[in-house]
């Protein structure tokens, strides 16, 4: 008869786990430097209370280069001066127009546009 009951099983060796990586030499400089992120509510908004982002819907003001899915940022607190582009109420509907002197007095201003976002998608 054979003796089979009494068999021993040896463990390996020999290590499978990943070791981990050995750095040589310097260490690059940008390792732990990290750019903050830019919240355009601190970089571009003054009043944020009256301040709205606006996205374009169509290629109406081309001529002020104003695309579709620019995003305006207009503040409603900003009187608005000569040459400026503004967001206005026309006929129901949000107009943009460049202001001139006569047509302070005659148009219902929303808000005065002070940054255009591109969109270049």
């Amino acid at each position: 008869m054979n003796n089979l009951g009494n068999i021993l099983i040896k463990k390996s060796e020999n290590s499978h786990r990943v070791k981990r990586p050995t750095q040589t030499g310097f260490s690059s400089p940008a390792t732990y430097y990290a750019e903050p992120r830019i919240d355009l509510n601190e970089v571009l908004v003054t009043n944020s209370s009256a301040t709205f982002f606006i996205r374009v819907v169509d290629d109406e003001h081309n001529e002020v280069g104003i695309n579709t899915n620019d995003v305006l940022i207009v503040d409603k607190s900003i009187t608005p001066k000569r040459n400026q582009l503004v967001l206005a109420t026309v006929e129901d509907s949000f107009k943009i127009i460049k202001i001139d002197e006569t047509s302070l007095s005659e148009l219902n201003i929303w808000g005065t546009i002070t940054y255009i976002i591109k969109s270049t998608l």
